[in-house]
């Protein structure tokens, strides 16, 4: 019997807009190479964002919901022997006034370290994710990572980076009526300004909307979704009930609101630069943070 690989396990946590996840992920190294799986995956729903982009604070019951989730996800790697771990704020904490105080005060009481992110940091660590599975020797393509608060593009030229940007355009932000037209036609400028011109440009699709709406539109894994059954699929769900998104779909509650107009920035984004198909390969800022760790 061949000897087992010794086994590592990390941790990264994402703290968003609309919801906060902590992954674990196993880690060993084959022929040198260090590589990573995933174990466990945990999402608990905190809207912070809701608190962020209205009054710029968090309330106080989302404060203990925050504080008593990292206790909680302190607690799981501790039984999971984590060696290493990551935990990183997006959009939503990036707009609280005291938020470096805040998540000092946190670390003392939880135990966990959190680190606010910029826009081009969390771009830069999404993209370091391996696609290749899906768009095959692609020189130019670009992902886009719609999250609750913020939607973060990465553009790749000739397969070197070429330009990131975030844009204050998100789910959560679109529900509550906070995004501006000037945010839009900043968008949609700075799209044709620097991906119009890139020839069989690929789009890559990231985030939980984005994967729900690719299962949801009944493609097989790996291949894109086009243009036109996105949108199908779009208004079928803004068409159908709430009972029926719960019941049928089995969505979760948090996700039910967001889900349509998160799917329409990326449709946006689609139709602004003519672009008939996006690919979807279901990763995210938590397993782009494993690769740092590693």
């Amino acid at each position: 019997m061949k000897n087992k690989l010794e086994i590592d396990k990390v941790a990264t946590i994402d703290i968003g807009s609309n919801a906060i996840r902590l992954l674990i992920s196993n880690v060993f190294s084959v022929n040198g190479k260090l590589q990573h799986t995933k174990n466990s995956l945990y999402r608990v729903q905190l809207r912070l964002g809701e608190d962020s982009f209205k009054k710029g604070i968090i309330s106080p019951k989302n404060l203990e919901k925050l504080k008593s989730t990292l206790k909680s996800f302190k607690f799981l790697m501790d039984v999971n022997d984590v060696k290493k771990y990551l935990a990183y704020a997006t959009s939503a904490m990036r707009g609280i006034s005291n938020a470096e105080k805040l998540l000092k005060s946190l670390e003392i009481e939880t135990g966990v370290k959190v680190e606010i992110i910029t826009g081009k940091k969390e771009s830069e660590i999404v993209a370091k994710n391996d696609i290749s599975t899906h768009i095959g020797k692609t020189k130019n393509y670009c992902f886009i990572d719609v999250g609750g608060g913020s939607t973060e593009v990465v553009i790749y030229k000739k397969g070197e980076f070429y330009k990131s940007k975030s844009f204050k355009i998100g789910g959560v932000r679109l529900i509550n009526g906070l995004v501006e037209d000037s945010t839009w036609k900043e968008f949609e400028l700075w799209l044709k300004s620097h991906a119009v011109e890139l020839k069989k440009l690929k789009i890559i699709g990231i985030g939980g909307n984005i994967n729900k709406l690719y299962k949801l539109s009944g493609v097989k894994y790996t291949k894109p979704l086009e243009r036109k059954r996105f949108k199908k699929t779009l208004v079928r769900l803004e068409n159908m009930s709430y009972t029926k998104k719960l019941t049928k779909l089995k969505l979760n509650p948090d996700r039910i609101d967001v889900i349509v107009p998160a799917g329409k920035i990326y449709f946006f984004m689609m139709k602004t630069l003519g672009i008939k198909e996006i690919y979807v390969p279901r990763i995210g800022l938590a397993d782009g943070m494993v690769n740092e760790i590693i």
